[in-house]
């Protein structure tokens, strides 16, 4: 088996026993039923996913930022050079952007993942080379990759899931760097969801009007030159399946995928229009996944890769939290498309895993309330009538 193949067997769907043990520990609680909203949902489900309750405190937490280039970029869908990405790159490894300062501020370490970027990095404490091209070929004249490049994206997220959690990291965090990466993102959603285009694609990094008209309608050519109109499986999947089955069947292909299995068609849809940097954090998600640890997403570029990870194992949804909702139109439908309630809605279209880091607090909350708080019982408080 593959390691993208061990990683998707591994993953478990939410424990029933451990889902109705936090339900009912959630009760006990000394405070009104239902009083603290969608956080004991949370914790509910880090329960569930931990097979265990009151589930594992989230932490400490620890951010990937995976970097890669997009030639999309060339079609002028942003106004940003592509050079930016390398020099974020740069920013992120000196500890000068948003998302260093939120890390901080929460207490996470910051990782860095070249999978992608358009020129050589020289090695440096905190970044992991891993780079699998010089950026992805054009989606809007043919795939943006090759399934081979895809799958070596998909794992090259999963070692680094599984490096994090191996040095101590009990929360992962996705975050992302990438010029032009939301044209990719909305095409990914369009062909997991289904919705049109103009529907889900949004000003990214804040393009005008007419940018904004050229990259809904680059992302409508991406879809027709790859052959994904439609959605694989649109209409028949369930949120948090992606429309595609995670079962494994049929015979391994070269590509690291078995010939006849559904999973096959989400692959595809990800070499066609993805970046190697979604690729590379849908990989993170299914690691997490695979190791019970949860996975808090970001934004659109985090949300668009979960509805991968959704497609290759529909399980893997139950081992994620949305960390927030972005302002960009898309994000809204891939969590929809999920069935995930962010817990931040701060009109936030930044990326980096800023919105994740923001909403570390609140998961670390939602968890500490279910080992500290006393019961009823426990404190002597007389619980309301039934």
């Amino acid at each position: 088996m593959t390691i993208l193949e061990q990683t998707v067997a591994a993953i478990r769907p939410a424990d029933p026993v451990a889902l109705a043990e936090a339900r009912a520990h959630q009760d006990r609680l000394t405070k009104p039923r239902g009083a603290l909203g969608a956080l004991e949902e949370v914790a509910v489900r880090l329960a569930g996913a931990a097979a265990v309750s009151p589930p594992p405190l989230p932490a400490p937490a620890a951010l990937a930022i995976f970097a890669a280039d997009h030639g999309v970029h060339a079609q002028g869908v942003t106004p940003w050079p592509q050079e930016v990405t390398l020099q974020m790159v740069g920013n992120f490894l000196a500890g000068g952007a948003v998302a260093n300062a939120f890390a901080a501020q929460v207490g996470a370490s910051v990782t860095v993942v070249d999978v992608g970027v358009a020129a050589d990095l020289a090695p440096a404490p905190g970044l992991t080379i891993s780079k699998i091209a010089y950026g992805t070929a054009d989606l809007s004249i043919g795939p943006a990759m090759t399934a081979e490049q895809a799958v070596a994206a998909l794992e090259t997220g999963i070692a680094v899931a599984r490096e994090l959690v191996d040095r101590g990291a009990r929360c992962l965090i996705t975050g992302d760097m990438g010029i032009a990466n939301t044209t990719a993102s909305a095409a990914l959603i369009c062909a997991f969801t289904g919705k049109d285009a103009a529907g889900v694609t949004g000003r990214g990094t804040g393009v005008d009007d007419e940018t904004l008209a050229r990259k809904v309608e680059i992302v409508r050519r991406a879809l027709r030159v790859n052959g994904l109109a439609s959605a694989p499986g649109s209409g028949s999947g369930t949120p948090g399946s992606g429309g595609v089955s995670g079962g494994r069947t049929g015979t391994p292909g070269p590509d690291g995928v078995r010939e006849g299995d559904p999973g096959a068609s989400a692959l595809e849809t990800l070499a066609a229009v993805g970046g190697l940097e979604h690729a590379a954090i849908a990989g993170f998600i299914l690691g997490g996944a695979a190791l019970k640890v949860p996975v808090i997403l970001d934004g659109v570029i985090a949300g668009s890769a979960a509805l991968v990870a959704a497609a290759l194992a529909p399980h893997a949804v139950d081992h994620c939290v949305a960390g927030h909702r972005s302002a960009e139109p898309g994000h809204a439908a891939a969590l929809d498309h999920l069935g995930l309630r962010p817990l931040v809605d701060l009109e936030l279209r930044l990326g980096e895993g800023t919105g994740g880091l923001l909403a570390h607090p609140l998961v670390c909350a939602a968890v500490r309330v279910m080992h500290e708080v006393a019961t009823f019982d426990s404190a002597g408080v007389t619980d309301k009538e039934a």
